[in-house]
Formats: structure tokens, sequence, C-alpha cells
């Protein structure tokens, strides 16, 4: 992501966390101004305290951040670290220490390691470079990805660039400032202009974000411009200013869909819309009411067409607030659909329920009574939303040198809990001694960090229960990301990537250097004893050229030939997990990309294995909206012909088919959205997904 001139950042780990980065920097090579925006929350945490005591102002240089601990209500002494960690920042950049200011997030009441951040300033200093992911890492607390956006805007000719990062996935509500976000810019502009444009475009971005409710000790957005575009200077009142605010708001849109996207325990984002309200204070307090809503989460989370959810709480807002609007006279629509119009409409409940289920939800209310509008964003209400929640300080602890740590052994659970599903998994247990599964990795749970880390522990409970997992995967996303970094258009046809000769060496190095490469790490911080293998190692997947339906030329996409069977058998007779990445080795010597899915059939059938298990995006194979748990092989066929499977569910459905035919017993079709889902799926008696079977 292009950065402004003169910015730099850094991120590490200073000790606060166990492993994980837990201090950032942002820097400025010249003096700039800074404006910010803070919690109004009175139980102000003391870097929120010293920071809205010194912002606005000209000459800042530096910004330092660090999670785990939110250095709130911790006594006295907050104020006082504060102080010593911006000092020692200063001084290992050799710059004025009252041009530092710092921000922190994560549990409250317990003293900031001080000495921890001052013993690491030199190194952060020195490790400060164009990574601005390293940096919004580091600010992480309940996250589980990185949020960054990139914006330009044109002043007197003069281009300037914009990048942020933030960090929010709980504690969030809607007033002045929702998260921890960190803006930077070259444009040039003072401090008192560029604090009035921030505040203006809060109001259409951050102030309409609400994950629960609940607002943080915490919150601040910071905005750093340099002036190192050399621009005219922009002005508070001028047309420059308006398409500053206009920037900035597009920006801070960008990260607050992200961060209710990344909401504790999300599965859906939830867009609301509101029109036809009297004023825009009607507008935007309404749309929060919907998106914070928690019987209307929970139903978003259920895909559960109950819009009648909606309008209860815009008359709830508009009767405890005596305004001036009938809500039975409004215009609702759910994914598009109008489900009431003065009266219920009778839309499809089945269609409309296969529609929710899709990662965003988008909600519509018309009224009647003017022309102001106001969107919000909100996530789902999910299982996952009380456990992160309800554990977060329960089982978290800090030891004596202040490191936070978790401590989520099942032994912090009620006998309740653990009776019901240890009795029903270990029921599993015997049955699965010595059976080989191939389970295909991709979609979002190789995008998403807490779905990553769950997939690995899936993988080592499975060899635990007596399972031989091998593990197959794609990476579509990441080398399409990666080819439109340097220039390259990708082109599809029939869903499949058209791949030239140069282009597969780049596929190559996305699955097998850099995604194999991190799922090894990932399976082995598990002990899952994994070992990566490219498609091509020893011959492990043959391959011939594919050509497309009609004869289209697809270029370096193969299809496999022959598994070199001897290679896997070897691995698991080591109880090694073998994690193999989707490229051919052709006849000819030319390397080969392969359809993951296709590739992990092809491996099941040459290792005789159990069970195929496909991780995808969707929550199974859908019949009118709900949910298809099991399926034969024939009933299977019989919906490819007559069109019934979704196009994106095409290929894997011909995969499962193939590897049935082959001799694999059962194909599993799991949304990989869901934490756990594998063992979900096989541990459990009616399963999470779809289950395809011979006849």
């Amino acid at each position: 992501m292009k950065t402004p001139r003169g910015f730099s950042y850094a991120g590490i780990n200073c000790g606060i966390k166990a492993a994980r980065k837990d201090l950032a920097l942002v820097f400025s090579e010249v003096p700039c101004a800074v404006a910010g925006c803070f919690t109004v929350n009175a139980s102000r945490a003391a870097p929120v305290s010293d920071a809205a005591a010194r912002i606005p102002a000209e000459g800042m240089r530096a910004i330092v951040a660090n999670s785990g601990n939110a250095n709130a209500l911790a006594g006295p002494e907050g104020e006082r670290d504060v102080r010593d960690v911006c000092a020692a920042v200063a001084q290992a950049l050799g710059i004025a220490a009252d041009t530092v200011v710092a921000a922190s997030t994560g549990v409250i009441g317990v003293r900031l390691p001080v000495q921890k951040l001052v013993a690491a300033a030199p190194r952060l200093a020195a490790t400060r470079g164009q990574a601005i992911a390293q940096a919004a890492e580091a600010v992480w607390t309940t996250d589980t990805r990185v949020k960054l956006a990139h914006r330009t805007m044109q002043v007197g000719g003069v281009e300037a660039t914009f990048a942020a990062f933030a960090k929010g996935a709980g504690m969030i509500a809607p007033e002045m400032a929702t998260v921890l976000a960190f803006i930077t810019t070259d444009l040039r502009i003072n401090a008192r202009t560029l604090q009035a444009a921030l505040r203006r475009a809060m109001k259409t971005s951050f102030e309409m974000l609400t994950v629960d409710g609940d607002m943080s000790t915490n919150d601040a957005v910071f905005a750093m411009a340099n002036g190192l575009s050399a621009n005219p200077p922009v002005h508070e009142g001028t047309t420059e200013f308006g398409a500053l605010v206009e920037t900035l708001e597009a920006l801070c849109v960008d990260l607050s869909r992200q961060i209710a996207e990344d909401g504790d325990g999300a599965t859906k984002l939830i867009e609301v819309r509101v029109g036809g309200a009297p004023n825009a204070t009607m507008a935007r307090e309404l749309a929060r009411a919907v998106a914070g809503s928690s019987l209307v989460k929970t139903a978003i989370f259920g895909a559960d067409p109950n819009w009648g959810r909606v309008l209860a709480t815009v008359g709830a807002r508009v009767g405890s607030r005596r305004w001036p609007i009938d809500p039975t006279r409004a215009i609702v629509h759910v994914q598009g659909t109008c489900v009431y119009d003065g009266a219920p409409t009778g839309a499809d409940a089945p269609a409309l329920r296969a529609k929710m289920r899709d990662p965003l939800v988008l909600l519509e209310v018309r009224l009647v009574e003017g022309d102001a509008s106001a969107t919000a964003w909100g996530c789902d209400l999910s299982y996952d939303f009380v456990k992160i929640n309800a554990d977060y300080t329960s089982l978290t602890h800090a030891t004596a040198d202040g490191t936070i740590a978790r401590d989520d052994r099942l032994t912090n659970y009620s006998p309740a809990f653990k009776r019901a599903h240890l009795v029903e998994a270990l029921s599993y247990i015997a049955r699965f001694s010595n059976t080989r599964a191939v389970v295909k990795y991709g979609g979002a749970a190789m995008v998403k960090h807490s779905l990553r880390t769950s997939f690995a522990n899936d993988i080592n409970l499975l060899r635990t229960a007596g399972l031989l997992p091998i593990v197959v995967h794609g990476g579509g996303p990441e080398i399409t990301q990666t080819m439109e970094s340097l220039g390259h258009v990708a082109e599809f046809v029939d869903g499949v990537r058209i791949t030239g000769r140069d282009d597969v060496k780049l596929v190559e190095m996305v699955l097998t250097g850099r995604i194999n490469t991190e799922l090894v790490s990932l399976l082995n911080q598990s002990s899952a004893h994994a070992v990566g293998v490219s498609g091509k190692d020893a011959g492990l997947l043959r391959a011939r050229k594919l050509v497309g339906e009609g004869g289209r030329d697809l270029g370096m996409v193969g299809e496999v030939t022959h598994v070199n069977q001897e290679l896997l058998e070897m691995l698991l007779e080591k109880k090694y997990v073998p994690v193999v990445s989707s490229v051919g080795l052709g006849e000819d010597g030319e390397g080969y990309n392969i359809n993951a899915d296709a590739a992990a059939a092809e491996i099941a059938i040459a290792l005789k294995a159990e069970k195929l298990i496909f991780l995808t995006d969707v929550a199974g194979i859908l019949e009118n909206g709900e949910l298809v748990s099991e399926m034969s092989a024939s009933e299977l066929r019989s919906k490819l012909a007559n069109g019934s499977i979704a196009p994106a569910m095409i290929g894997k459905a011909r995969s499962g088919l193939r590897a049935i035919e082959g001799g694999v017993a059962r194909v599993h079709i799991l949304d990989g959205r869901t934490p756990h889902s594998v063992i979900a799926e096989l541990f459990t008696d009616r399963g999470v997904g779809t289950l395809v079977h011979g006849d």
C-alpha cells in the first residue's frame, strides 16, 4: 500500500503479550500537524487524557501505541507511565519528548509494564520503515485481521496521499471516536483546519459504527499531516477543504466497515440505511439503533428474515424521542427484497433466508417524513461474541513481569458444558483410528487470523483422535492480489484462472513459497508435525494441460494425471501431516496451476481416503435457501444436471462426485467461516455442513 512521503511505521513485540506484536510506532521525518478525536467516556485512560490535552498541535513527530494493556483505571501512576514511554521513544528517535503522544488498548485495570516499553523503544525506532501493516498488527486486541485504508486527493495540481490503519473488534459504540485509528498524510494543512475536517468526517464514519453498544475508555482517532506534498495550504471553508472532508470520510468509512466486519465473533457485516427522515440527526440515530439492536443482530446471525425487529427498533427510538415519524408508513427492504410497504408484502422467506447467508446483510428503511438519510454499520451477534467477552478477563491474567496471557483451559468452564460436549465427541474417536481424511483448505478460513488458528488446532485434534489428515490448499485471492500489485490483470473463464507462462511462476511463488510455508509454520505451532510439499516435489502431482470448454486455451492450467501415492504414504507412516500446494509437474517439465478442489479429490482417491473435506465460504449445499445436511451421490448428480447447484459450488460438487466414484466414502462441504467447523462436522451427531455419500 502506498504511504505518504516522510512517514515511517514499526510494529514489534515488547513483552506485554507473550509472542504477538504489541508496540507500534508512527513517525514523521519532519514536524507535522496533528489532530485527534477522543472518547467521551468519563473513565478515560491515561494516554487519552494526555493526548486530548495536547492535541490539536503543530510540530509533532510521533505516536507510540501499545496493545495488551489499556493503561486505564490503573491508578495515579498511569499518566506518569505515559510520559515515561513518550520520553523513551523520543530519546530513541532523537526528538523532543513533547512531540510524541501515546495510545493504548487492552485489559483495563492493570498497571502498564512501562519498563518493557521503555526497554523496547530503541528497537522500535530502529525497525521503522514502510511496513504499515506491522504497525496495524501491533495494536490488535481481539482483532483477527489488519485494517488498512488508502486514498489520494488533488490540491492545486499536487497529489496528496493518505494512509491509515485501525484496530477495533469489541467495546465499540458510536460516540466521538470508537476505535484506535491512525491517519497519516503528506497534505499541507495546519492543525486547527485538520481538526475541523477530522471532526466533520467522524459524523458519517466512526460515529455510525457499533459492534456491541459499549464505549471504550481508550478510543482515539489521530490524523498527522506533514506537508511534504508541498500543495497550496488547505483552508477551512474552501472547495479544497470540502474535498479533504470527503477524502477523510471515505477513508474512515472504509475502516469502519472493516472493523464492523471483524466485530467480536462476527460472521456477517450489517449495513443499515435509513432515508426519508425529517433531519440528519434523526436519520443517524435510527440507523445506529437498528445496527446496534441485539435482536436484529441475532436474527442476522441466524439468517432469520425477521424484519419486524427492524421496524420495532425504529418505533422504539421514535417513541422514546417523541419524534414526528410514523414507522407504520415506512418501506423496509432486506437484501434488496421489499418485506414491508405500509403492510407486510409476503416476501418469500426461504429465498430471503438464502440471501441472508451472505457475508454482507443490507437493511434499508425508507420513511416518509423528509429527505435526510444516514448509513450505519454493525455486525451480527454470534455465540462466539458471548464466549470472547465472557472470558475476556476471567481467562486473561497478568504475570509478575506484566506480560498479559490467556488461560483458556477446559477446566475453566462449567461441568455441564464439559459433559455435553466431551461425551458426544468421545463417542466418535474410536471410529476414526487410522482413518485418512483429505482436507481442502481455502476461502475465508485462510484469510482471517482466528480462523487460521482454529483450523490449525482442528488438524492437531484430528491427529490426536487417530485420524491421518492430509491438507491440500489453494490461494486464489492471494494470487489475484499479488498479480494486481504487479500490474497483471486476472482473467477467468468458467471460474478457471487463465494462467500464462510468466503467471505460473508467480502462482508457484505464492502457493508454495508463501502460503504453504506460512501454513506449515502455523500448523507446527500447534504441534501438528506438518511437512510442506509442492505438487512438483518428487512428481507428487503429475499433470497435463487442461483445455477449456469449447477448446478454449487456458494457458498453463493443468489437470492431475497421476499422484505419487508412495511419497504421501511415507509421510503418513512417519506420522507427518502433508501440506500440499496445488501445482503440478507436466511431462514437458513445465509447472501447471491446478484447481485445489480437483487436486484434493485425486489425492483422496489415490490414498483410498475415508473422507474428503472441502472448506468453503458458504454453509454447504443449499436448496431453497436451506442447508441440505445429507445427500447421496446420485442426488448430487441430479442437482448438477438440473442446474440447481449454485455456480460457485459446481467445481466442488464435481470434485466431490469424482472422489466418491473413485472410492472415497464420504465428502463433507463445510463453511470455513465458522470456527472449528471441521471438528463440529466430524465429532457431533448432526454436523454443520453437507455430507455427500455413495448410493
